[in-house]
């Protein structure tokens, strides 16, 4: 059976883009959506093998120039349109500040590396993470590539113009890459996630499942009457599996690890069941509906496009309402078709490709080239706007943290290890003490001024991303369950009962926690406190922007009349996932008569709107964190409250 085109593998590649585009443009119920890019990479792995066994076989050698080209005229044209529209575009919507990391990641994309980049980039806590880079996507078309790169020279190696021996000898080798590549993942996944989820070799397992079910079952198909009739069960089982993990799996878990069998198993029995006589029957049947071949045919320049269309977008408008991601969507196919029609499809059938080989080498190397120097030349150009006046007030909010970060006060992930900052004098009747994750921290100016010189000494113990709530917590940026987070606030904790505190200040950001985990949690420390500290202070989160504050005005100082707004640089402070938190902190601190519950909202956003600049000062050094200087001109506030917590 030919392995070039068949109509269950188009319609499995739609199913793919769906659930990736549903996952990205956020859709509650299919967040385990990114698990489509797990089917692509089963699909290239029994294609591409596929290809190469059938010309090794046929000829007696893999011609690998003539390959390289092919993969360099299906994937590069749309790809180096994509990096130019959207760079230009964000050199218009984007703010200075941001545009030299994004343009950054467009040069590695450009070079396929960028999953090098979001695998060992040392990303600081207070920076923008990867879910905000407009070229993240393009991490799995790096893995695609880099597997292009190295899997006809293994094939070639394995098979040996042995013939049928070579071939047994590449099952072989194939179960070999499965086994280890498999291993290898799991253990990295818990040790190492970022480098188990972006790099080729711990993907590898996936390719080679791909190849082995045209190994074993495509090239020869089995003649066995039982799997012959079971084939519509086994696709309509793997289509099953694989619409089961976007609905079930989502980004608290970690992944890829053991998890990522479930897409895969799903995607090697849709394609196994369409090698079988039946097997175009259930599955093949539903995947071969007109809708998704269409959408399959478009699916990799949709898959270039919906992604930074949708962070584009949100980032013009300053909304994350489903309406808006819903046009974002459609805008985003629209272009993916029109690339497809005028881009990808033209230069597809171009014959001039093969006919001239070398010729087509030196002129994508040089289009790579050229999307790098100008990738360079724009991010010159925001280094240089940075420069002017009008920015350099926005740009420094951006570093306008409390000083206990650069006194290495917060350890962040790195370790458990507890560091407690001083503030006042040793010989200070009474001693107040400051401890959470960022969002208390951000506090600091203002805490610092209201009790200083005062009577107080003030200890700080802070560590980023770690909620002062005692339940485990999954953190996504690292990719695993956030052990050194209880181990620390175990370990604060017992110091902070020794030092028997006058007055103990805390708080948490927001965390994927249960209204009844954020109850009960949020008890148990007060309960191991209570009887040490005299008063207890329970802050309120701080409102959040749904955009980067600084950006936002930066954007707003840059952009041509037709685009810019001041108005979308604020927001409402509150929202539903809030006000629960809130309602729940709550009822934890009503439960003990020494502990005050304080919101300073109000204070923060009067009126009941949250500005990126209010009364001359930038508010926010982020989306959430509070600009050092505006949290200390809000000291008198705090003053008040804690006056009140502890007269």
């Amino acid at each position: 059976m030919s392995t070039f085109f068949r109509e269950d593998i188009e319609g499995l590649r739609a199913i793919a883009i769906l659930l990736v585009v549903a996952a990205h443009a956020g859709v509650p119920w299919l967040a385990g959506g990114f698990i489509g890019v797990d089917v692509f990479f089963v699909l290239s792995g029994f294609l591409i093998t596929g290809k190469l066994v059938q010309e090794a076989t046929a000829t007696g050698r893999i011609r690998l120039l003539p390959f390289y080209v092919r993969r360099l005229r299906r994937l590069l044209p749309a790809l180096l349109l994509m990096l130019l529209v959207v760079g230009l575009a964000s050199t218009w919507l984007l703010s200075p500040f941001d545009q030299s990391e994004q343009l950054f990641t467009a040069q590695m994309a450009a070079l396929w590396l960028s999953n090098f980049h979001f695998a060992v980039g040392n990303f600081d806590y207070f920076a923008a993470g990867s879910e905000t880079n407009l070229y993240l996507h393009t991490w799995s078309l790096g893995v695609e590539e880099q597997f292009y790169l190295v899997w006809p020279a293994l094939v070639l190696w394995l098979l040996a113009r042995d013939g049928e021996r070579g071939v047994a000898r590449l099952r072989i080798g194939m179960w070999v890459v499965l086994l280890a590549s498999l291993l290898a993942c799991i253990a990295l996944t818990r040790t190492a996630p970022l480098l188990a989820f972006y790099m080729m070799p711990l993907r590898a397992w996936q390719f080679a499942a791909g190849a082995l079910v045209w190994l074993l079952i495509a090239r020869t198909p089995p003649a066995s009457l039982r799997l012959t009739r079971a084939a519509s069960g086994l696709g309509l089982v793997g289509l099953a599996l694989i619409v089961a993990c976007g609905l079930l799996l989502d980004a608290q878990r970690a992944y890829p690890g053991a998890w990522a069998l479930l897409p895969t198993i799903g995607a090697v029995l849709v394609v196994l069941a369409g090698c079988l006589p039946r097997g175009q029957r259930g599955a093949g049947t539903l995947l071969s509906l007109p809708p998704l071949q269409w959408l399959g045919r478009i699916s990799y320049s949709w898959y270039l496009w919906h992604w930074p269309v949708l962070l584009l977008g949100m980032a013009y408008t300053g909304s994350h309402a489903p309406e808006y991601r819903a046009l974002l969507v459609a805008v985003s196919l629209a272009l993916a078709a029109a690339s497809h029609a005028l881009v990808e499809a033209p230069l597809r059938r171009w014959r001039q490709w093969l006919a001239f080989p070398r010729t087509a080498v030196a002129v994508s190397l040089a289009s790579m080239a050229a999307m790098i120097a100008l990738a360079t030349h724009w991010t010159r150009q925001a280094s240089d706007a940075l420069q002017t006046p009008a920015l350099q007030r926005y740009a420094a909010a951006r570093t306008d943290a409390p000083a206990i970060y650069a006194m290495g006060c917060d350890d962040w992930y790195r370790s458990a290890t507890v560091r407690i900052c001083s503030f006042g004098s040793e010989q200070a009747p009474r001693t107040a003490v400051l401890m959470g994750d960022s969002h208390v921290g951000q506090w600091f100016p203002a805490v610092n001024r209201a009790l200083d010189g005062a009577g107080w000494r003030l200890l700080v113990i802070t560590k980023s991303a770690c909620p002062m709530v005692d339940a485990p917590i999954f953190y996504a940026r690292i990719g695993r369950e956030y052990t050194e987070c209880a181990q620390w606030r175990d370990a604060a904790l017992q110091k902070v009962q020794a030092l028997k505190p006058d007055l103990f200040i805390f708080g948490s950001a927001p965390a994927a926690y249960t209204p009844e985990q954020w109850t009960e949690g949020t008890a148990r420390v007060l309960a191991r406190i209570s009887p040490a500290a005299k008063r207890i202070v329970l802050l309120a989160d701080t409102p959040a922007l749904p955009f980067d504050g600084p950006q936002c005005l930066m954007q707003q100082a840059l952009r041509p009349a037709w685009l810019a707004d001041a108005r979308r640089c604020t927001s409402t402070p509150r929202n539903a996932d809030a006000d629960a938190i809130q309602r729940s902190l709550q009822v934890a601190a009503s439960r003990l008569p020494n502990v005050e519950f304080v919101d300073l909202g109000p204070r923060i956003c009067p009126g009941g709107l949250c500005r990126a600049e209010l009364d001359g000062r930038v508010t926010y050094r982020d989306n959430q964190h509070l600009s050092g200087s505006f949290a200390e001109s809000l000291a008198p506030a705090m003053a008040n409250a804690l006056r009140a917590a502890a007269p």
